[in-house]
């Protein structure tokens, strides 16, 4: 009954909620994947650079506040790892790019420049994309083949989820980027153990067989993993950047009402018996910050409802866990049961529920790209006043201090901040708001929102009364500066 009343209640005010103002604090995701795109081996460093920053430019104008950015599609790497060689799908052979640029730096110094967030997308077992490939020489693969199976499903190569090892291994490719970048988070999508394919079981025989002990398969391939989110969740936490977020973007069905009571009133494949990914326990462990189930299917699906799903995942998730909604583009806009597109439902739908903050947009390039008029939208209505990305209190609930010595002299407004000590309450970005008439300037309204910025000093083109405050790495804000007027 509570599901149905949310819903009501989501669908009854949208017309009403698409024209009050959207929220200050609300994650705004896109992801940028790289497997199988070929534009980036294809471009020169100074295309690519080019390409990029105006992909960026292009959905920091569509509100987009958070870049997930596929840094290690395939056991190989968009930047400069000390572990594995350089992806494919940015060069020939393994070898450095030439001239030589670090994909995963840039896009962390042009995303903080525009004032988002970048998170760093890895996937954790998949080694090849196709069945004929064929792995670069000084492959790892090459090195230690028993650490490596064949899924006769697909006729790819991964990773065995049941070698410690391997473990070990892939948290040392998580900790290489988080020692030795800038990033805000650490990324996983659905892909752990992989989608069942031609009724073909996974071939770990030998390593059940040297660790299972007598478990049910099943229950030991989720220790697997459990092991892995576990153990990289606490090489984080024990880092000298503690602040860096861990985040999963699950299948978006974790188990159906058929195999357990506690599932969903859907009928699909299933994160805990498919892929072996008992994502709501990792939210309850507090092994994972955030979850971003993938409700990828139209509003009324028949075996996997939109409207099902958002308030399930909304009832499920530990409330520790911060949860945003994955929405496709693509099928979203043209949705094959609706005569319209489904996006403003959709939204409303997350917005309506207290425990969801935010949607994450699959694909990026759909949206750079204004397919079927959806950052039009976006821009328009749903995402038209900036947004921070919610707080992390559970981090820390240290706030930055207020900025400083806060002048106007001509059009320039500049300020002083504190210094960055290697702390999670670090300055990192500052907002600058204003109000065009006498009193306070409110900083809870997000149409005051000039600009977010991570310069000590903005160009004015408007009178009016301006505050200034700073926001730390984990989106906490300090109080507002003294109030100063631009006449």
């Amino acid at each position: 009954m509570m599901n149905r009343f949310f819903t009501i209640i989501a669908l009854t005010m949208l017309p009403l909620m698409m024209l009050g103002a959207n929220p200050k604090r609300e994650f705004r995701g896109a992801w940028m994947h790289t497997i199988g795109q070929s534009q980036y081996a294809d471009q020169t460093t100074a295309q690519n650079k080019a390409y990029l920053s105006d992909q960026l430019d292009k959905l920091q104008a569509a509100g987009v506040n958070a870049v997930i950015f596929q840094v290690r599609p395939a056991a190989d790497a968009f930047y400069n790892s000390h572990y594995e060689l350089w992806s494919k799908y940015l060069t020939k052979g393994g070898k450095a790019p030439s001239p030589y640029w670090d994909p995963l730096q840039y896009m962390i110094t042009e995303c903080h420049k525009r004032g988002m967030e970048l998170h760093a997308w890895l996937n954790p077992y998949r080694v090849t994309t196709t069945k004929s490939e064929k792995l670069p020489e000084g492959h790892l693969y090459y090195k230690e083949p028993k650490r490596f199976v064949k899924y006769e499903g697909d006729g790819k190569i991964y990773f065995d989820p049941g070698l410690p090892e391997n473990r070990e291994f892939i948290a040392k490719v998580v900790m290489d980027i988080v020692n030795n970048y800038d990033v805000d988070a650490i990324h996983m999508d659905d892909y752990f153990y992989p989608y069942p394919a031609n009724k073909k079981d996974f071939p770990d025989n030998a390593s059940y067989k040297k660790y299972g002990k007598g478990m049910n398969r099943g229950d030991w391939r989720r220790q697997n993993v459990d092991q892995l989110i576990e153990l990289i969740h606490d090489k984080i936490r024990g880092s000298r950047k503690p602040w860096v977020r861990f985040g999963i973007s699950p299948f978006g069905i974790w188990r159906n009402k058929a195999s357990d009571p506690k599932g969903s009133n859907t009928n699909g494949l299933q994160n805990y018996d498919d892929l072996y990914a008992d994502v709501l326990k990792w939210a309850e462990k507090g092994w994972i910050d955030y979850l971003v189930p993938q409700l990828y299917w139209e509003l009324n699906h028949t075996k996997a409802s939109y409207i099902t799903l958002v308030d399930w995942w909304a009832d499920a998730v530990d409330p520790k866990c911060q949860l945003y909604i994955g929405q496709d583009v693509e099928k979203t806009m043209t949705a094959p049961t609706a005569k319209t597109n489904q996006l403003d439902k959709k939204v409303a739908m997350t917005r309506a529920r207290d425990e969801i903050q935010g949607n994450c947009w699959w694909p990026g390039y759909s949206l750079t790209k204004n397919s079927q008029g959806s950052a039009t939208a976006l821009t328009k209505t749903h995402q038209s006043t900036p947004a921070l990305v919610p707080a992390y209190p559970n981090l820390s609930k240290d706030k930055p201090s207020a900025v400083k010595k806060v002048r106007i002299k001509g059009d320039l407004l500049t300020w002083k901040a504190a210094d960055i000590k290697g702390k999670s309450s670090d300055p990192m970005k500052y907002v600058v708001y204003k109000c065009v008439g006498e009193g306070t300037v409110d900083i809870d309204n997000p149409e005051n929102i000039v600009a977010i910025t991570t310069e000590p000093q903005l160009e004015l083109n408007e009178p009016g009364y301006y505050v200034v405050t700073a926001v730390d790495r984990l989106n906490n804000e300090s109080k507002p500066s003294i109030q100063i007027r631009r006449k």
